[in-house]
């Protein structure tokens, strides 16, 4: 298995008062290309799971396998690790620093101690891969892109790497919904074009069920729930309980059930439900 996580349990502040258990006997696995979601409620233990991915942290008990690399098992692992896995953090915009774009894409590159050909080669790929590869950007400060543009740039910052994984942390929060369009279109690209295995943290709903393949959903530091969006989503009950949704779409097709029609509610995409309403509800009033 590509990403491979056995028991993992994490506790802060270990051996003092304070401590507390952030995860619980985690299980997970993960293979290579796919596009997965993790969603669960604040305090979930979500980010302190990714963050075990690329060894930020390392397991209280059990063990994280990243393409054969277990997180914490041996000295000189860490820097193999980070090559293999990009973390995209929530607002990632706060993380740029340097006084250009180029500079700022560059960081990572050239911390590989890589030549600088090489390092402007990854940096023009990387901005083109999200779609900010006019020339005249390189030279302009970061901080004077709109706020889908610095978000753009730091993650082509943790792209220029060539991670084998990218981790992105709530990447559409505080974005307009055409950023959020934006930044969504370009993670299926990712996936696509770069074979990518890509790891999505959100709270959205709609953000999941529109790309992901496969959804781990965690409550109290354990996963509870696994499986396709139209599994997952078919335990509303269960996700309320948890302070979830299901997406909107998908309430609207329960509420129709309870209104008396005859129609499907695993569905999770407005065009399912399209279909679906042309047939079962529109039609029937129709022929009514």
């Amino acid at each position: 298995m590509f990403i491979l996580v056995e028991n993992l349990r994490y506790v802060y502040r270990a051996g003092t008062p304070m401590e507390a258990a952030a995860l619980d006997g985690v299980n997970m696995e993960i293979e290579e290309g796919s596009l997965v979601g993790l969603i669960g409620p604040t305090a979930s233990g979500k980010s302190t799971l990714v963050q075990h991915l690329n060894g930020l942290l390392t397991p209280t008990s059990g063990r994280v396998v990243v393409d054969g690399v277990e997180v914490g098992r041996k000295r000189g692992g860490l820097l193999e690790l980070r090559k293999r896995v990009g973390l995209v953090f929530q607002y990632p915009e706060h993380q740029l620093f340097e006084e250009t774009v180029f500079d700022d894409v560059a960081f990572g590159p050239r911390n590989l101690g890589l030549e600088e050909d090489e390092v402007r080669k990854r940096v023009l790929e990387a901005l083109g891969n999200v779609g900010l590869h006019h020339e005249k950007l390189l030279k302009r400060s970061p901080f004077e892109l709109s706020g889908g543009q610095m978000r753009r740039v730091a993650i082509a910052g943790v792209l220029a790497v060539k991670p084998k994984v990218l981790v992105l942390d709530e990447p559409t929060a505080g974005l307009d919904p055409a950023g959020q369009k934006e930044i969504l279109g370009r993670i299926q690209e990712f996936h696509r074009d770069l074979g990518m295995t890509i790891i999505l943290v959100s709270h959205n709903m709609e953000d999941v069920a529109r790309v992901v393949q496969k959804l781990f959903v965690m409550h109290q530091g354990k996963v509870v729930l696994s499986g396709s969006p139209r599994e997952v989503f078919r335990h509303e009950p269960t996700l309320r309980e948890m302070g979830l949704d299901v997406p909107q779409v998908t309430r609207l097709m329960l509420r129709l059930k309870e209104k008396g029609y005859d129609v499907r509610t695993d569905i999770y995409t407005i065009e399912e439900a399209k279909r679906e309403i042309l047939a079962k509800v529109w039609r029937g009033t129709v022929n009514a």
